[in-house]
């Protein structure tokens, strides 16, 4: 039991943790402790891996680079265009004349995003994030801009028979996310939301898809059709309604397979075709070599023999036919 007969002894207790800590910190325990002792891994700024390092976006959608930096401390974080290695915003200052770009960062966060509104495709290219560390460091991203269009599958212009259904199918061409909507018109009218009966909009985001189908179609329901998507361009084919066939392709219980039609006796391709059909025919008959060199004289002329048989004739027709 401490008393106050020990004042000394316990003030030289207590002062003895505070004496080693002099020590360590001179050096004076162990030898001298290198500079970078304390240091750790980690106590220089470095990237988080863990952001994109590819985006794609569609003209006229915002594109975002997402940045990183951890121990960022009072260093700051610029991006730079790399084709040119022009400086865009250094912290959340734009240092471009092109407002396009933007520097996005909350306080107390470690992310830093280049923000590009109504990117086109000449913006396509590398963009780096960089730390003004000594040396500095930097990290690389990928932009992609691409131009997002719909598409009408079958062709631009089709023929229905009436009291038949309108099977209308649109893709989002090249869309890197799923559109947010995707409409129909004929004309000026939204179809999604029309009153008529018989009209269903089906659309898949996941797969980038929409269906327009229209039952027991009437002439009434020609026009254009039109599909727009929300980040894409759209896409239209012309539909026509009619009563009875048409010689133009159908949209349904069409065959890919053309008849083969007789020629007129009175057209210039069946006057033609007889007349060579008529001359191989002669020929046909009226030579006749029967394996014999005899048949040919020194003159160069040929000695045709006028016997034919009915072996002949039958060749001369199946050519006639044939041409005809």
């Amino acid at each position: 039991m401490w008393t106050t007969d020990y004042p000394g002894a316990l003030k030289a207790i207590c002062l003895v943790p505070l004496w080693l800590l002099l020590f360590l910190d001179c050096g004076m325990v162990g030898g001298e402790v290198p500079p970078h002792y304390w240091e750790t891994p980690y106590s220089q700024p470095y990237f988080d891996n863990s952001s994109r390092r590819e985006v794609t976006a569609t003209v006229g959608q915002a594109a975002l680079l997402h940045c990183r930096v951890r121990n960022l401390g009072d260093r700051a974080v610029s991006w730079i265009r790399k084709r040119d290695l022009h400086i865009l915003t250094v912290g959340i200052l734009t240092y471009t004349n092109d407002q396009r770009f933007q520097s996005l960062h909350s306080e107390g966060s470690d992310e830093w995003t280049l923000r590009i509104s109504s990117p086109q495709p000449r913006d396509s290219g590398t963009y780096e994030c960089q730390v003004s560390t000594e040396p500095k460091i930097s990290q690389g991203f990928r932009l992609n801009v691409v131009v997002s269009r719909a598409k009408i599958l079958g062709n631009a212009e089709l023929f229905i028979k009436s009291g038949s259904d309108i099977n209308l199918t649109c893709l989002a061409m090249q869309s890197p996310v799923p559109p947010s909507f995707i409409y129909w018109y004929k004309g000026k009218r939204v179809m999604n939301y029309s009153q008529r009966g018989g009209i269903n909009v089906i659309t898949e985001r996941s797969t980038r898809t929409s269906k327009l189908l229209i039952a027991k179609a009437t002439p009434a329901d020609s026009g254009n059709y039109t599909c727009s998507p929300s980040s894409s361009d759209s896409a239209s084919v012309v539909v026509h309604v009619i009563n009875g066939e048409h010689p133009a392709a159908m949209q349904h219980g069409n065959s890919s397979a053309s008849c083969l039609r007789p020629l007129s006796p009175t057209s210039v391709p069946f006057v033609l075709a007889t007349w060579m059909s008529m001359t191989v025919a002669a020929v046909a008959w009226n030579c006749n070599f029967n394996g014999n060199w005899n048949y040919w004289s020194p003159d160069w002329r040929w000695h045709w023999d006028l016997n034919w048989n009915w072996s002949n004739l039958a060749a001369g027709l199946v050519g006639l036919w044939s041409w005809s």
